[in-house]
């Protein structure tokens, strides 16, 4: 598989001429390579600063190493294999603080995207609101944001750094789920929700980068489990609280409550959280050196980032934000397949999040409150499902990897797939048929386990995929990765924002054993192929 999606990325490189070891660019696709290849390139420059052409002097020295000159330009690399300033050199403390740190920025907004679920009658009633569409809307319009923001997030945190992007883009989103809790009526609080998402979607944009900046493909497994799960933990958590906020109190207070949480997260990433783009930390040293060269000791030349490009304008930003991402998602077959599979999966969990009071409370005629307790089956499952899989992904990478001449390739992950696939229908079926025949709750939170395990193990595969499969497709994906993939997460949250919509209508009318039925064909039929 390997070698197809090696030629197929040439061939793709050919049509829209972005040949390395050239100047000449697509405007879509800026020739930048990993800085694991460590190749040198012709760049254009990004500025021109006067440079002497002798030796430097001796108190200069130790600015310019890490320098090369080629073709007479000055070249600012890292300082040997070992640079402490290389994010994949920092400490695995360092890392794994990093790690959590942005695994907490994407377990937040998630949080918010589902917590007014079980108040979500609450809200109705004070707005006087009767469609179930709009009911739905209250929880669903934050995922729409999902599908937005991501698109521009990606490509501006190329520019001006994962750290402020992520940072800044919380602070927007606190302002905006705070402004939320003072809603006077259903179109303020729907307008303010998604202005929310867009700034929540930040971390989901770029936090899978923060991982590819400063792990290596082996050791990359338990960070990305972590980073997985959080997203999907988030909307879990999310209803539990939110189902025992709004019985004792109002749900205006579902909103209050985030945006303290919030405050402290925000804190969190600014003692531990710190730049990791590799390009924006080169460029950055370049900016250094070309202040302490002395303009006056010789004629002009050019001091540039080895990862430099010559698209960080606002025009090209934007142009590559909407054309860059959709046209991987043409050129890859198996990039189509995974992002259908995995936006199924994405609709599937939000289905169930706005889905599982109306089973438990109405067929089990339980409480708000108790009624949220049910969502701990899929906490237990993403959990338990998490962990264990992140062992045996490492685990089946090491080996094959080993077996194949010590060379990664992207199918390596997708054993870990093969579980999930089979744990989703099953799950759904136990689910839809127990509470069609009203037994024993605990009969419908097993199924409810199966799903969220299902779920879990194939987001991690599907996750892995897609940061491996960046880097045969073409080598300007890898340095751009948060953006490179937008086009599937934008599916994804379509499909998140989209399916609660039908929730309540399709079980009125097939029942919750035939629904969920068909939910786990269609699933079977996706997933068999992916």
């Amino acid at each position: 598989m390997a070698n197809g999606v090696a030629h197929r990325a040439t061939v793709v490189r050919c049509l829209l001429h972005c040949h390395v070891h050239t100047v000449t660019r697509h405007p879509f696709f800026p020739s930048s390579m990993s800085a694991e290849a460590n190749i040198r390139r012709d760049c254009q420059p990004d500025s021109t600063v006067n440079v002497p052409q002798g030796p430097l002097d001796s108190e200069k020295d130790a600015a310019f190493t890490g320098l090369s000159q080629e073709l007479e330009n000055l070249i600012v690399d890292w300082e040997g294999p070992d640079d402490p300033l290389n994010p994949r050199n920092w400490s695995r403390r360092k890392k794994w603080a990093a790690t959590i740190t942005a695994s907490a920025f994407t377990f937040i907004s998630p949080v918010s995207s589902s917590m007014i679920a079980p108040a979500s009658d609450q809200v109705a009633h004070d707005f006087g609101v009767t469609n179930e569409v709009v009911v739905a809307l209250f929880t669903s319009i934050f995922i729409l944001s999902y599908a937005i923001g991501p698109l521009f997030l990606g490509p501006l945190s190329e520019i001006f750094g994962r750290n402020r992007i992520i940072q800044g883009a919380n602070l927007w989103y606190l302002v905006w789920n705070l402004a939320c809790g003072f809603a006077q009526n259903p179109g303020e609080l729907l307008v303010f929700r998604f202005l929310a998402g867009i700034g929540g979607s930040a971390p989901l944009a770029t936090g899978g980068g923060v991982l590819g900046d400063i792990w290596s493909a082996e050791e990359r497994g338990q960070a990305v489990a972590i980073y997985t799960l959080a997203p999907l933990l988030g909307p879990v958590v999310g209803p539990i609280c939110g189902a025992y906020i709004a019985q004792k109190s109002n749900w205006r207070w579902v909103f209050w409550s985030t945006t303290i949480v919030t405050v402290a997260v925000q804190i969190l990433g600014v003692l531990y959280l710190r730049e990791s783009y590799a390009p924006f930390l080169l460029e950055q040293k370049a900016k250094r050196i070309r202040k302490s060269i002395d303009s006056e000791k010789g004629p002009v030349r050019i001091v540039k980032s080895k990862l430099a490009t010559d698209d960080r304008t606002w025009k090209n930003v934007i142009k590559i934000a909407l054309t860059r991402p959709f046209v991987l998602f043409y050129y890859e077959p198996i990039v189509q397949l995974l992002a259908i599979y995995m936006s199924y999966l994405y609709g599937l969990f939000y289905l169930f999040l706005t889905s599982m009071p109306l089973m438990f409370q109405g067929t089990y005629s339980e409480g708000v409150g108790v009624s949220g307790l049910h969502y701990l089956a899929f906490g237990v499952g993403f959990c338990g499902a998490s962990q264990i899989g992140a062992r045996l992904m490492d685990y089946i990478y090491r080996v094959l990897k080993q077996r194949y001449g010590g060379v990664g390739q992207p199918e390596f992950r997708l054993p870990s797939m093969v579980p999930g696939s089979i744990f989703l229908p099953i799950g759904f079926l136990i689910t839809g048929w127990a509470v069609q025949a009203k037994v024993h709750w605990i009969v419908a939170d097993i199924g409810i386990v199966l799903v969220g395990a299902g779920i879990i193990l194939s987001f991690q595969a599907i996750q892995m995929q897609f940061e491996l499969l960046s880097r045969y497709i073409i080598d300007a994906f890898t340095i751009s990765a948060a953006s490179a993939l937008a086009a599937a997460y934008c599916l994804r949250a379509l499909c998140g924002f989209g399916f609660p919509l039908f929730a309540e209508s399709m079980y009125k009318k097939l029942g919750y054993g035939k629904g969920d039925t068909v939910l786990a064909v269609i699933a079977i039929a996706i997933g068999c192929p992916a």
